[in-house]
């Protein structure tokens, strides 16, 4: 029987770490750009960390955390997100009492056990930021603004960023009150699904994909008609900044993410070309989550992109690495010098490829074709003994002579 990686996993090579790469790359440069510094938490954590996080009512809790028993007898789980981990190690080294305001990205795998579909799998990579200490809407926007920016960056187009407001605790007990009763007339034409959300967390029916429970729901009561006043104006001023960052967004009154730790300010990026999975990035508001995970009352707000997603709307082209300098040598007596050679540009960080089995110039030529080469070093006996090698810029076709320090300084210059 021949062994396959298990069902919901992915090997991730050839083509798609580049664009793998691009994405992680791109991630670090812009979340730093924002002031945020790198943190790695753990793979798994005390499964308690996530019931009492996440909320033990919701799906993630309830049928798709990998959950195991360690050789302690202790309640382990793969991690299914990345903020509770992030949460639990603010809280851990109390780094509140050092700094007023902290901000984190991070990166890694999460792991879930649900349906592997396009762009959606059991293990499966995540971007995310999380910042602590400031409930300021401006912030909000801000951070928005940088979701917004990252993807920018990747070259993705085609997204709309729609925004909510879920107020605060006693907003949403009031609002679930009354989409119960709503729900109640509607009960049989919902999902088996939505009809047991109904029962422990109603306000999770919102967030079916379930196209009937969508058209049972159309006249729902909105939470937004529930916010108070303090909760109203934070979203008045979230939509304010947006607009002086100039950020197109679209207001989405049903939108009420998937987890039940957010309050105040949701939002979602999402693009048409993923189908009904069509979320790229999200996050939201979580001034409640680190009272209900360590008893401090600090605000918090975040997002997480999920990498496979993103890897989905990437054209290769974009993301396609190029080799800057194929080494075409000929004779084995000019290989030595060859790999010296190859050696002093990658001294240089310039990014070089070397054939080791003895191959024609037209064979190599074709080698250093398919590679898409920007520059080829021809190297035969007579470089080997004069020092001075043959340059080929195949963007231009020009072919020069050059010593290898010069070679080194014009990549560079040509670089800059």
């Amino acid at each position: 029987m021949k062994l396959k990686a298990v069902r919901g996993t992915k090997d991730i090579f050839g083509s798609d770490i580049f664009k793998f790469d691009k994405i992680i790359n791109t991630a670090k440069k812009v979340f730093l750009n924002f002031g945020y510094e790198n943190i790695i938490t753990p793979i798994f954590e005390k499964t308690e960390l996530f019931q009492r996080g996440i909320g033990e009512e919701t799906d993630v809790v309830e049928k798709e955390m990998y959950t195991f028993e360690d050789k302690g007898g202790r309640s382990i789980t793969l991690r299914p997100e990345g903020t509770a981990s992030v949460v639990r190690s603010y809280l851990e080294h109390k780094i509140y009492g050092k700094e007023n305001l902290t901000k984190y990205f991070y990166y890694g795998p999460m792991f879930r056990y649900e349906r592997p579909q396009a762009g959606r799998y059991r293990e499966f990579y995540q971007v995310g930021v999380e910042t602590f200490g400031e409930n300021d809407p401006a912030l909000d926007a801000e951070i928005i603004s940088m979701g917004y920016m990252f993807a920018n960056k990747l070259g993705i187009n085609d997204l709309e960023i729609q925004i909510n407001s879920l107020g605060n605790s006693e907003n949403r007990e009031n609002y679930q009150k009354e989409l119960k009763k709503y729900i109640e007339l509607k009960y049989d034409g919902l999902c088996n699904d939505c009809k047991r959300r109904y029962l422990k967390n109603p306000l999770r029916v919102l967030d079916c994909k379930n196209e009937k429970c969508k058209n049972e729901l159309k006249g729902a009561p909105l939470i937004i008609d529930f916010l108070d006043g303090e909760s109203k104006k934070h979203y008045v001023a979230l939509k304010m900044y947006l607009d002086e960052l100039e950020i197109p967004y679209t207001e989405n009154p049903r939108l009420v993410r998937g987890l039940d730790y957010y309050t105040d300010t949701v939002f979602e990026i999402v693009t048409k070309k993923l189908g009904s999975q069509g979320t790229v990035l999200a996050g939201g508001r979580y001034n409640k989550l680190l009272e209900e995970i360590g008893n401090e009352s600090i605000p918090a707000i975040g997002f997480a992109a999920g990498v496979e997603r993103l890897m989905l709307l990437l054209e290769e082209k974009e993301v396609e690495e190029k080799v800057e300098v194929f080494i075409a040598w000929l004779g084995n007596e000019s290989k030595s010098f060859s790999l010296n050679i190859s050696n002093q540009l990658r001294k240089n960080d310039i990014n070089t490829i070397i054939l080791f089995e003895e191959k024609s110039l037209r064979a190599q030529m074709k080698k250093a074709s398919k590679l898409k080469a920007k520059y080829v070093i021809i190297i035969g006996e007579d470089e080997k003994k004069s020092g001075v090698l043959s340059f080929k810029d195949y963007d231009t076709g020009e072919q020069s002579k050059y010593s290898i320090n010069e070679i080194i300084v014009k990549i560079k210059e040509e670089k800059k």
